[in-house]
């Protein structure tokens, strides 16, 4: 029994043909996947960017909370201290007087009918 050869080289293109869909499916999840991923990476690196700038600024709390600057600025402003030698000025707020605001009137529009409106826009007049 012999085979036909052009039965044969159907057989083998249906099975090529086949092959190559599964081929591009495989293709096709590995890059959907690939695509994920890739934004994935994309959000975590915003966010560690983000972090490390906030270590930044902590960090340069802590070295300024740390120095004798940041001490000096809490005793002359929330403590209200003084170096020997400094010029103490205590303002003195001035007697009760009262202001009183002129209040303008706010203009009230007219309210007009419509077929007023038109008329005016119309024909002129009021």
């Amino acid at each position: 029994m012999s085979r036909d050869p052009k039965k044969n080289q159907k057989v083998i293109s249906v099975l090529l043909i086949a092959l190559f869909f599964f081929m591009l499916l495989g293709l096709n999840d590995r890059l959907s996947e690939y695509f994920h991923l890739s934004s994935q990476r994309d959000t975590i690196a915003t966010e560690v960017y983000a972090l490390q700038n906030t270590e930044i600024a902590l960090r340069t709390q802590i070295a300024y909370a740390s120095s004798d600057n940041a001490v000096e600025d809490w005793a002359r402003g929330d403590a209200h201290m003084a170096l020997p030698g400094d010029m103490v000025i205590v303002p003195i707020s001035p007697s009760a007087q009262s202001f009183t605001a002129l209040k303008t009137p706010t203009p009230v529009p007219s309210s007009a009918e419509n077929w007023q409106i038109w008329k005016s826009f119309l024909f002129g007049g009021e």
